[in-house]
């Protein structure tokens, strides 16, 4: 098995560079299989998002056609899935794969209020940095 970086699922994705882009779909091949770690992912979508100018939407539709290939492995594919989910519903990418890495039974921290509402809203307990009172003895 192979790993790659975002730059070669960029390639293959955005088919933007003439020079790199079959060597890129070619690794995407890789007959041993594909590695593709969560920060990968989360780089992806930021240069999707922020250098391309891409919408949600159409982010999701690839991150979901990449995901599909049949020799390609993500790093926890629950969290992975369940990220998309929240994206699907609203969450900033980001935040939807920190969500679902979080093992927190007290919910999720965060100053950012836009994050906690659009996370209460799809049931997920987050809350705002403060909102809870110190513990005992603290």
């Amino acid at each position: 098995m192979i790993a790659v970086d975002t730059n070669i699922l960029v390639r293959c994705l955005t088919l933007d560079d003439p020079a790199h882009v079959p060597a890129a779909k070619a690794l995407l091949a890789h007959g041993d299989g594909v590695f593709v770690a969560k920060t990968v992912l989360l780089e992806l979508e930021w240069v999707l998002r922020a250098a391309y100018k891409l919408s949600q939407p159409t982010i999701q539709s690839a991150l979901e056609k990449l995901l599909g290939l049949p020799n390609l492995s993500v790093e926890n594919p629950n969290h992975v899935a369940q990220a998309l989910d929240g994206y699907s519903r609203g969450l900033d990418f980001a935040d939807a794969l920190h969500l679902a890495a979080s093992p927190a039974d007290e919910g999720l921290f965060s100053f950012d209020a836009r994050f906690v509402s659009v996370a209460a809203a799809a049931g997920h307990l987050v809350r705002l940095a403060g909102s809870v009172p110190a513990a005992p003895g603290a």
